[in-house]
């Protein structure tokens, strides 16, 4: 869920299409191209729009959540982060926008980052499986435990927080006494190797992942029902806590997903600020670039060229028709 003082700064944003040039020069801009999948994507969009539409000089910075945002809000650099997960900063965020050191530019993905339980949908629609309850009564369904008389539960990568996460929700929902062993996935390539597999033999398979991903846009997932609301005193005080003694089960929160500016570069920058009000992409979207960029073993430019020859009419609505037509021209 948004925060209240990160809403009321997305509330004097104006999403209407970009103006025509307003400044003569649009200078040095330095972009975070933070070191997952679809933000080093959305970085070199960035870039290549700012360099040739805009006339911008952009350099990338090597970034990640915490460490980008710190350096945004104590030293002023770098100027742009094109994507900022907001769960993991949201406090000091909160600040940091109230005392006008930091401008939300746009929530650059327009349903958010995506978190959860899922499986295969082909498997779901024949098994008629919505619920995470639905599946856990099917064991039998979800082979790749050691236990070959148990059923599989994929654990989140060891040391991201929401190993710990997954941990007490499958205690909270009892999965080991319903047949089910947790399987530690030891890392993003193992987890996502599960799935491949799982795919390659045809089988069902059970676990933690989010979203946007290669993965998701990849293999046709469906994401369950945990049939509960999400309780914020519960999340903070056991969920994510490591070996809550009584967890219950709770839906994850939305992951707001934002583009943040220093101050400086909003009051500076006033065209391309409209630009990045007006940049904005579906999850679907970013995950259909992705699976090809795994495919393709793409660097983050070459999926960014990808996007800007695959999907034309997104892009395009971000920028009025000459700064396009200036995109365009130099691709």
């Amino acid at each position: 869920m948004t925060s209240p003082k990160i809403a009321l700064a997305l509330l004097g944003l104006t999403f209407a299409a970009p103006a025509a040039f307003a400044q003569e020069s649009c200078g040095d801009v330095s972009i975070a191209e933070m070191n997952w999948a679809s933000a080093g994507l959305a970085a070199w969009v960035d870039k290549i729009i700012l360099e040739e539409g805009y006339d911008c000089d952009v350099s990338l910075v090597n970034g990640d959540t915490v460490p980008t945002f710190t350096s945004m809000n104590e030293k002023g650099e770098p100027d742009l982060a094109p994507e900022l997960w907001v769960n993991a900063v949201k406090i000091p965020l909160d600040a940091a926008v109230a005392e006008d050191r930091i401008v939300i530019a746009s929530e650059i993905l327009t349903d958010g980052g995506v978190e959860g339980f899922w499986v295969p949908t082909a498997l779901a629609e024949e098994h008629g499986i919505v619920t995470i309850e639905d599946a856990l009564a099917h064991p039998e369904l979800f082979p790749g435990a050691e236990d070959q008389s148990k059923g599989a539960f994929f654990n989140c990568p060891s040391g991201w927080a929401c190993q710990i996460i997954t941990a007490n929700q499958y205690r909270a929902i009892g999965a080991e006494e319903k047949g089910f062993e947790l399987v530690d996935s030891g890392s993003a390539a193992g987890l996502d190797g599960s799935i491949a597999r799982a795919f390659n033999r045809e089988e069902g398979w059970l676990g933690y992942y989010w979203a946007p991903t290669a993965i998701l846009g990849k293999f046709d997932m469906t994401m369950l029902e945990l049939g509960v609301e999400h309780e914020r005193e519960e999340w903070d005080n056991c969920t994510v806590v490591q070996d809550c003694p009584e967890p219950t089960l709770n839906e994850w929160p939305r992951s707001d997903v934002f583009t943040a500016v220093t101050k400086e570069f909003s009051s500076e920058n006033a065209i391309t600020m409209d630009y990045l009000q007006a940049r904005a992409w579906s999850n679907d979207t970013v995950n259909s670039i992705l699976a090809w960029m795994g495919d393709n073993q793409a660097t983050n430019e070459d999926g960014a060229y990808y996007f800007f020859e695959t999907f034309p009419d997104v892009w395009q609505a971000w920028l009025p028709e000459d700064v396009a037509a200036k995109v365009q021209d130099a691709l």
